[in-house]
């Protein structure tokens, strides 16, 4: 099959760019801090508008964010986040922009104490994917019971743009929860496509919110 007609989550739509990300990484197990750091970023900078405006800016991002550097970001100065302002490739919000930056701080904080931001974030999943059984993406919920336990202890470390249904779509970007709709043609295990060995977390083996709510 070819790409565009490969059945996929309604989500995706027909737009190349959002194929591509739905194909190729949405709900694929991610264990690399620096990829952890980038779509905290980008789930952030989300806020209040749609996934197909920031997934357009990436490559912006990328430049403007030192290819998502934690460590190169935690240092941006004043100077630096003025300049950010001005950048057309990346949302030029002043909040967005200083939370990117605290983030990254608090991001570096979480890697001291437990050796990796990934050791830290996927102990609100068991360790294992989560792997939910939704029919349609209108059953998939805007935020669960894990995403308000990950988005309160979060802010408590001092992130910011990390509500409850922010993290949930984080989540569901890097494999927390695989959120793939069952008539999807991923709908395979995400550990299984990724090549990584993990234990699958089935809807049911855990409490999840009720709310309901889509991806976008």
């Amino acid at each position: 099959m070819t790409r565009t007609r490969k059945r996929r989550c309604a989500w995706a739509g027909r737009q190349p760019h959002m194929t591509r990300y739905h194909d190729d990484e949405w709900g694929r197990p991610v264990h690399d801090d620096r990829t952890h750091f980038e779509m905290l970023l980008l789930e952030g900078a989300q806020a209040g508008l749609t996934w197909e405006t920031i997934l357009r800016r990436r490559e912006g991002y990328r430049r403007a964010f030192a290819s998502f550097d934690p460590v190169k970001v935690a240092r941006f100065d004043a100077d630096k986040k003025a300049s950010l302002l001005r950048d057309a490739g990346i949302i030029r919000n002043r909040l967005k922009i200083d939370a990117a930056v605290a983030n990254a701080r608090a991001f570096l904080a979480v890697q001291r104490e437990f050796g990796s931001f990934d050791a830290y974030v996927w102990r609100f999943v068991g360790g294992r994917p989560k792997v939910n059984r939704w029919k349609a993406m209108s059953e998939v919920p805007a935020a669960t019971a894990e995403s308000e336990a990950l988005s309160n202890d979060l802010k408590k470390r001092g992130f910011r743009f990390v509500g409850r249904t922010i993290v949930y779509a984080y989540m569901q970007a890097v494999g927390l929860v695989n959120d793939h709709t069952l008539d999807c043609f991923l709908r395979r295990p995400a550990s299984s496509r990724s090549g990584r060995q993990h234990g699958i977390l089935t809807a049911g083996s855990q409490k999840s919110g009720p709310m309901a709510g889509g991806r976008m």
